[in-house]
């Protein structure tokens, strides 16, 4: 059981998760394509693991039920 106000703080970090994964993710492919191509790929595989949290947190939001 959660409180209402943890399930909005998590909905939120979700979101933010999943948005910020996203943006490290095609700003790395960016960055990958001039000569810092390490730099670009870190980037890229570090935006894919937080969307992925994020992603697997809404499965997680999914599962908790509101307290009365």
């Amino acid at each position: 059981m959660a409180t209402p106000r943890n399930l909005k703080r998590l909905q939120n970090l979700v979101w933010i998760l999943i948005y910020g994964g996203l943006l490290t993710l095609v700003f790395g492919l960016a960055v990958g394509r001039g000569e810092e191509t390490v730099l670009g790929h870190s980037l890229v595989v570090g935006g894919a693991v937080v969307a992925a949290v994020g992603v697997v947190l809404i499965f997680v939001r999914a599962r908790l039920k509101p307290s009365p």
